[in-house]
């Protein structure tokens, strides 16, 4: 079966490991736009023998045109490809944004080409680590582009879902709020496992984080465990007095209270907390605002 040909505009860590996969899936290759060092370096690694072309160039070449270009950048690149006279009827056009629906790529739609919202819900490192890793995408498009974009995600070994285009923010927050403040949550922890004197802050997180995101993810609030799920207020109590003793940023201590406070309210609604446990954890952890948390640490 012949592939179209595919070009890829801003050869990031996402589009440079996402046409590398549509390359070894057989569609060709024919085109990267790439500015910085680092970009230029993916190309090399990872699109070995691919041209690289200004945007415009991209598009002139290409059957599929791969924008994988910044959120807030989207619509400003598609209007230049508009206005650039690069862009032809029954082109596909796919972006990469979480957030941006087909109406990002109005301009380009106008001029007859198909539109598809393409978002890999993964994080990536722009290197060959992430070539053999398979995700959701988070499809929208029209209904008569829908089985070729269905096609494409399993060429690509993954798994499509249909996002309508008025749940596109909602959707992408989802996984923003699942995965990059899970990144930070967990360097956080971290901080602290050094402060109470860790060597291996990661060798001692790792086994009870794996089993905590196995367990979520099967079982959702029923895997809940931990001293607000318990109700133990002394224990919350001394976490937040440890705090306020330790060297830690505002912003952990800030992390901490407003995650034990969203834990209490699931564990209330679920019936693991009585009204009144829960209303007492959370009487704790108003009290623990960072002028009390410093008072403490001074000792008076």
């Amino acid at each position: 079966m012949t592939r179209l040909s595919l070009g890829v505009i801003g050869a990031g860590r996402v589009g440079a490991v996402l046409a590398s996969r549509f390359s070894t899936a057989g569609y060709p290759v024919v085109g990267a736009s790439a500015r910085s060092d680092a970009s230029l370096l993916r190309v090399r690694t990872l699109l070995p023998g691919v041209e690289v072309r200004t945007p415009a160039e991209v598009a002139e070449v290409s059957d599929i045109i791969l924008l994988a270009v910044p959120d807030d950048s989207l619509i400003l690149v598609a209007e230049e490809l508009a206005a650039s006279g690069a862009i032809r009827p029954g082109q596909y056009v796919l972006h990469t944004s979480g957030r941006h629906g087909l109406d990002a790529l109005a301009s380009l739609t106008r001029l007859g080409a198909h539109a598809i919202a393409f978002h890999p819900a993964m994080t990536f490192t722009g290197t060959p680590v992430d070539l053999d890793r398979r995700c959701v995408f988070g499809l929208t498009a029209e209904p008569a582009d829908r089985d070729f974009a269905e096609q494409l995600v399993a060429d690509l070994g993954g798994v499509p879902m249909w996002v309508a285009e008025a749940d596109r923010a909602l959707y992408h927050a989802a996984l923003a709020h699942g995965a990059n403040h899970l990144t930070t949550l967990v360097a956080q922890s971290m901080d602290l496992l050094r402060l109470a004197g860790a060597a291996d802050p990661a060798a001692v997180l790792r086994p009870l984080l794996e089993a905590s995101l196995d367990n979520v993810l099967a079982y959702g609030d029923a895997a809940l465990t931990g001293p607000v799920v318990r109700g133990d207020i002394t224990t919350i109590r001394a976490h937040v007095d440890a705090l306020a003793a330790a060297d830690v940023d505002d912003a952990t201590v800030d992390a901490y209270l407003e995650l034990a406070r969203a834990t209490a309210g699931r564990a209330e609604v679920d019936g693991r907390l009585t009204p009144k446990a829960a209303s007492d954890i959370r009487q704790v952890l108003d009290e623990a605002d960072w002028d009390t948390l410093a008072e403490i640490a001074a000792g008076i």
